[in-house]
């Protein structure tokens, strides 16, 4: 019997995924667990449409990424710190101050988690700082880091 999977499973495979599956096995498991639906035509057709309305959200957030990135790869974002012995940094510049100056500066909200930092910003000056917005889009935000009087 060819079922269509509505969650994903283990042994079995991933949401959306049609499979072969044996008639018990099915009826008395996969079905009353409603893990899965029997492939007929009317059931094939609602996965066809929900796999094309699928793909048409994620090329419009792919899109609005690409669109972010350009938006953020023009902006400079100025972050004040205490000095500390030396003229370095008093601690280092969090992702965290990162996305809040981004915010107030810019208007343009980042989440924290997506900001990549490969190493932790300890000393005054220009850093491009990573933010990784989708799977396929990384853009690069100019971090000036400042002394606070």
């Amino acid at each position: 019997m060819k079922i269509i999977l509505l969650k994903d499973v283990k042994s079995l495979g991933k949401k959306g995924d049609i499979i072969n599956a044996n008639d018990g096995y099915a009826r008395n498991y996969i079905l009353p667990q409603k893990i899965g639906v029997e492939a007929n035509s009317k059931n094939l057709n609602d996965l066809k449409l929900q796999n094309a309305n699928a793909d048409k959200i994620a090329a419009q957030n792919l899109a609005d990424a690409q669109a972010l990135g350009e938006k953020l790869g023009q902006q400079k974002v100025v972050v004040s710190m205490k000095a500390g012995e030396g003229g370095r940094v008093f601690g280092s510049v969090s992702t965290k101050e990162i996305a809040e100056e981004t915010k107030k500066q810019t208007g343009i909200e980042i989440d924290k988690k997506k900001i990549q930092l490969p190493e932790a910003i300890k000393g005054f000056g220009m850093y491009d700082v990573p933010i990784k917005l989708h799977p396929k889009v990384t853009a690069t935000l100019k971090v000036h880091v400042v002394e606070s009087k």
